[in-house]
C-alpha cells in the first residue's frame, strides 16, 4: 500500500493547543482507589482520543450497575474455574488500574471469575470465556484472571458478546515457565461501549501469546500493560481490527521492561471504511535502567478502505539504559496501493476481487498466528462480510 507516515510526533503537534502534557510512564499514576483520579475532561494525554461523551457516566461515576453480565465458561478438561469475591487475596496481582475506569471497575464487581491452569500441566483443549453484555440500556462491570503455574500450558479464548455497557479488568498471571495464548475477541453489538483494562504478568521464563480482535461495538477501549517479574519473559502483543462507519476502537498497549533479558514484539494492524470510522492506537515502551539485555520492537499499520475514516498511531519508546539487545518501532497509515490492484487486475482479477486480496494479504499475517480453527474461520468470516458492506 502507499504509505503516509502517522508519527507521534504529527499527531502530537495537531493537539499540542488541547493536550495536557503526560509525564513519562514510569511516572504514571495507578491506583485501585476509584477517588484517587480525578475526573477526566479529556485532555489529558491518556483521554485525549477518547470521545468522553461516548462513555455513558463509565470516566465520572455516573453509571452504577443497573445489570449484570453473564458468562459461560467452557474449560478445558485440566483446567479449574472459581468464582470467588472481592476478598480474595489473589485478584490484583497482575497489575493495579492505571485510569479511573478501570479503577471504577475494579471497585464495583461484586464477583470474580478465575481460571487457572495447574504447573506442569499442558491443557488438552481450548478454555472459552464468553461474556454476553448486559444487555440494551444496562450498565455492568466485571473481573477476569487467568493464571497459569509454574510450567502450564494453555490456550484461552476471551469472547466478548452482546449489548450493553461494561468495563472490566482481566488479569493474566503466568507463572515461572509457563507457556499461554490469549485471544481476546471484541464481538460486540452495535450499541456496545467496553472499556478494559487488561494486565499482563509474566514470570521467569515464561512466553504470553496476547491477541486483541476488535470488530463489533459502539466505542471499545482495550489497554493492555504488560509486566514482568523475573528475566527471561517473552511476551508477543498481536491486534486485528476493523472499523466501521462511526466506530470508534482505540488500543492503548504499555510494555514495561524493568528486568533484564525479556523480550516484547508488538504488531498491530487496522483497517477502517465509512464515514466517522476511527482507530487510536498507542504504543508505549519503557526500558529502565534496570532492564539490560531487552529486545523490542513494536509496528502499527493501518489501511483506511474509504474517504471519512480516520486512523490515529502514537508509538512511544523511552530508553534509561544503553545496554540493551535491540529496540525500534514504527508506524504507518496508507490507502490501497494502485500499482498492487494494477498488477492484479493486469492478471485478469476484476477489481472488487483484488481489492479483497490486498486486505486478505494484510490481515494475514495476524490470523496465521491464531491457532484456534474455530476463532481463525470466524474471524474470516467477519472480514468478508465487512467488505461486502462496501462492495469490495
Amino acid at each position: 500500500m502507499t504509505v503516509a507516515d502517522n508519527t507521534a510526533a504529527a499527531n502530537v503537534a495537531e493537539a499540542a493547543e488541547v493536550t495536557i502534557p503526560a509525564a513519562s510512564r514510569a511516572e504514571r499514576f495507578a491506583s485501585f482507589d476509584v477517588e484517587a483520579f480525578e475526573v477526566p475532561g479529556g485532555r489529558e494525554e491518556n483521554w485525549r482520543f477518547t470521545p468522553m461523551k461516548r462513555l455513558r457516566g463509565l470516566h465520572d461515576g455516573s453509571a452504577p450497575a443497573t445489570g449484570e453480565a453473564e458468562l459461560e465458561l467452557e474449560p478445558a478438561p485440566e483446567v479449574r474455574v472459581e468464582t470467588v469475591g472481592r476478598d480474595d487475596d489473589r485478584l490484583g496481582q497482575a497489575g493495579v488500574p492505571s485510569d479511573r475506569i478501570s479503577a471504577q471497575a475494579y471497585s464495583s464487581f461484586e464477583k470474580a471469575t478465575l481460571v487457572t491452569v495447574p504447573a506442569e500441566t499442558k491443557a488438552s483443549a481450548r478454555t472459552l470465556v464468553r461474556l454476553n453484555g448486559p444487555g440494551e440500556g444496562k450498565t455492568a462491570y466485571g473481573h477476569v484472571q487467568i493464571r497459569a503455574e509454574q510450567f502450564g500450558e494453555a490456550t484461552i479464548v476471551l469472547d466478548h458478546v452482546g449489548s450493553g455497557t461494561y468495563a472490566d479488568n482481566v488479569e493474566f498471571v503466568l507463572g515461572d515457565g509457563a507457556q499461554v495464548t490469549v485471544v481476546s475477541v471484541q464481538d460486540w453489538a452495535d450499541d456496545a461501549v467496553h472499556v478494559s483494562e487488561q494486565h499482563l504478568k509474566l514470570g521467569r521464563d515464561s512466553r504470553l501469546k496476547h491477541i486483541v480482535v476488535t470488530l463489533g461495538g459502539d466505542l471499545v477501549r482495550v489497554s493492555p500493560t504488560a509486566t514482568f517479574a523475573g528475566p527471561g519473559g517473552d511476551v508477543e502483543m498481536l491486534g486485528l481490527h476493523f472499523a466501521d462507519s462511526g466506530q470508534h476502537q482505540e488500543h492503548r498497549l504499555f510494555v514495561d521492561h524493568a528486568v533484564p533479558n525479556c523480550k516484547s514484539n508488538v504488531l498491530y494492524k487496522g483497517a477502517l471504511q465509512g464515514d466517522a470510522a476511527h482507530s487510536v492506537w498507542i504504543g508505549d515502551v519503557l526500558i529502565r535502567a534496570a532492564a539490560e539485555a531487552t529486545e523490542t520492537f513494536e509496528l502499527n499499520r493501518n489501511l483506511v478502505l474509504t474517504e471519512g475514516a480516520r486512523a490515529d498511531s502514537v508509538p512511544n519508546l523511552e530508553i534509561e539504559t544503553g545496554e540493551i539487545s535491540g529496540a525500534g518501532h514504527a508506524s504507518a497509515t496508507g490507502r490501497f496501493d494502485d500499482e498492487q490492484l494494477f498488477y492484479l487486475q493486469a492478471r485478469g482479477l476484476p477489481e472488487d476481487e483484488a481489492r479483497r486480496l490486498v486486505v486478505r494479504g494484510f490481515f494475514h499475517e495476524i490470523l496465521m498466528k491464531i491457532e484456534v480453527p474455530e476463532v481463525r474461520e470466524r474471524l474470516e468470516a467477519a472480514i468478508e462480510a465487512e467488505l461486502e458492506a462496501i462492495g469490495v
